[in-house]
């Protein structure tokens, strides 16, 4: 099982999350975080840092959001690790809650 990071960080990009990971499991696109499930240990570490409520356990993935867990596998491919905690998207606040902002992931 793995965790999965999923719409609510689309233009937030809160790391909070980075930071207490135990393995750097977490992947930073421009606009978005993803989460490689081949390296994530399922440690539950980095769901309650989540300012945005955006990680969930791969089998707790909300309803209509399944498209991420495939999305995180692909994009931390080729997307560059990420181990120590930045700034949040200079708009982050005003996008967190904002519902279906998968057509706004710069790849």
């Amino acid at each position: 099982m793995t965790f999965v990071v999923v719409d609510n960080c689309v233009k937030c990009k809160y790391t909070d999350c980075v930071e207490v990971c135990p393995v750097d499991c977490f992947y930073e696109g421009p606009n978005f975080l993803v989460i490689h499930p081949d390296e994530c240990i399922d440690c539950a570490l980095c769901e309650p840092e989540c300012p945005a409520e955006a990680i969930f356990s791969e089998d707790e993935v909300p309803a209509g959001q399944e498209k991420y867990i495939e999305l995180n596998a692909e994009l931390a491919e080729v997307w560059p690790n990420i181990t120590e905690q930045k700034d949040p998207m200079p708009d982050a606040a005003e996008w967190d809650g904002v519902p279906d902002k998968m057509e706004h992931i710069i790849r």
